[in-house]
């Protein structure tokens, strides 16, 4: 009986994995020239540090994240979001004794046992960013601008960034005072979790996506409304700033974002050219988040998003025509199968040249379809007669014109054409 892969975690081939590796190079790219150096955490955490810092009354602790007790008795788990590591190796590593504002980026899995669908997997990649040290609005227009230009800058369309802020510990309590009271006269139409919510965390009720609560949610009093004048202050500035660097938004009072540990500003990007699942990108400030996981009391603002729904949104999830190689060799016989050999490893050793040779000692017509399918820009026919007279014939694909070429000297060829590409 076959194995297959498990539910909702999926194999990636290598017309994904070019698409991926192109977007991952351009990302490393972008945040290092930002200033921020890449973070690698491992897959697997104590369950401790992400009950602490998502909250144990959310679906992600509660019914999403990969848990179990290893032989020594302890509880781990796989890593469901990649903050928290972050957070962790920051204060475990003693990162503020290095800069006064540490900057961070990450690309790796993560894992949530959630309900499969479009852009939403078990297994699924995050890339993002946390900047650690800064209280000040600027730095939140940093971040919000950044992951909104990676978007823009890829051409994703119709991209929309909301914003909006949830203020502090003590204002959020206040606020979830005023919510209940308005909510109370709604409880009855509210669904078995949200009412659940209303008793444990009433906040999370805004991140409802029934459209009978939504409409419910519509007409509930604004958080901003609960700001004291530092929180209103504070997001006036990133509003200024945002304005100044032509960064578009749009202000939504029920962005409060599922996690627990958001202060002060949050914000999503969304495009509806990927469905219902329309949030490419969230993040916010939790400034007080360092020190609940035993720290010091130190500000910082971050981003996450996701790589399926990035693909999606660039309509790269598909399968497309073969990406092209240079060169794929044909060859008939034992002497013209060797000399395959040695052209290939010069081709590629001495020039860089993606080149690609038969390996099943197929006939010359399937050989020629192996070339086709793969996209290849020139063939090398090597045969005997071409072997006894110690020639290669090279093939323009895309025209069919060949021409012979000494065996010995056969790579110069492509190091002339090379010279030509480059003028």
């Amino acid at each position: 009986m076959k194995i297959n892969s498990i539910k909702g975690m999926h194999d990636l081939f290598s017309f994904q994995t070019q698409n991926w590796k192109q977007i991952e190079n351009l990302l490393h790219n972008f945040f290092e020239i930002h200033g921020y150096g890449e973070i690698r955490t491992p897959m697997i955490e104590k369950a401790e540090l992400f009950n602490r810092v998502i909250g144990d009354e959310t679906d992600i602790v509660n019914k999403e994240m990969y848990s179990w007790k290893d032989q020594g008795g302890d509880i781990l788990a796989l890593r469901p979001e990649l903050t928290a590591p972050s957070v962790r190796s920051y204060i475990e590593h003693n990162m503020d004794k290095l800069n006064k504002v540490t900057k961070l980026y990450y690309l790796g899995p993560a894992f949530r046992r959630e309900r499969p669908q479009k852009g939403r997997q078990r297994q699924f990649y995050q890339y993002g960013i946390e900047a650690i040290g800064s209280e000040h609005p600027e730095q939140d227009a940093e971040v919000i601008s950044m992951a909104y230009n990676i978007f823009n800058m890829l051409g994703v369309e119709n991209l929309e960034l909301v914003i909006n802020s949830v203020g502090s510990k003590e204002t959020k309590k206040k606020y979830s005072t005023i919510l209940k009271e308005y909510l109370s006269s709604h409880i009855g139409d509210l669904s078995d979790i949200s009412r659940e919510r209303y008793s444990k965390n009433p906040l999370r009720i805004l991140d409802s996506k029934s459209k009978e609560e939504q409409s419910i949610i519509k007409e509930a009093p604004s958080i901003l409304e609960s700001l004291n004048d530092y929180e209103k202050k504070h997001f006036d500035q990133v509003q200024r700033f945002l304005d100044k660097l032509n960064i578009p938004y749009t202000i939504d009072h029920r962005l409060v974002r599922g996690l627990d540990y958001y202060t002060l500003t949050t914000f999503e990007i969304r495009t509806q050219s990927i469905g219902s699942q329309d949030a490419l990108c969230g993040g916010g400030r939790y400034n007080n988040l360092i020190e609940q996981l035993g720290g010091k009391p130190v500000p910082a603002i971050g981003f996450a998003a996701g790589m399926e729904r990035l693909m999606m949104a660039l309509n790269l999830d598909k399968q497309t025509k073969a990406s092209k190689i240079d060169v794929f060799i044909i060859s008939a016989g034992d002497d013209a199968i060797t000399n395959s050999l040695k052209i290939c490893d010069t081709l590629r050793n001495q020039l860089g040249i993606k080149v690609m040779m038969d390996f099943t000692r197929g006939s010359f017509k399937s050989q020629m379809r192996q070339a086709n399918k793969l996209n290849a820009e020139y063939a090398i026919i090597l045969g005997e007669e071409e072997i006894k007279r110690k020639v290669g014939v090279i093939k323009t694909m895309s025209s069919g014109d060949q021409f012979e070429v000494p065996l010995d000297t056969i790579h110069k060829h492509f190091d002339v054409e090379r010279v030509k590409d480059d003028q």
